[in-house]
């Protein structure tokens, strides 16, 4: 699951573009069984979709400039 930051500067942006949403949804579907108090099987997967995110986010920012 976790991305690295070389494999992300190897997408394009529209692979750049889709992977971030895929991995909104997935954070979404997270907390909403965290916040419905149901069993989390893996409670440090959430903190790796936010870091997963702000990496992408951070190479799309990198690239408009």
């Amino acid at each position: 699951m976790s991305l690295d930051i070389d494999e992300i500067r190897k997408m394009s942006d529209e692979e750049l573009k889709k992977k971030l949403a895929e991995l909104r949804l997935e954070l979404s579907k997270e907390l909403g069984f965290a916040k419905m108090k149901r069993p989390v099987k893996n409670p440090g997967k959430i903190r790796e979709l936010r870091k997963a995110i702000a990496r992408i986010l951070t190479v799309q920012r990198e690239r408009r400039r």
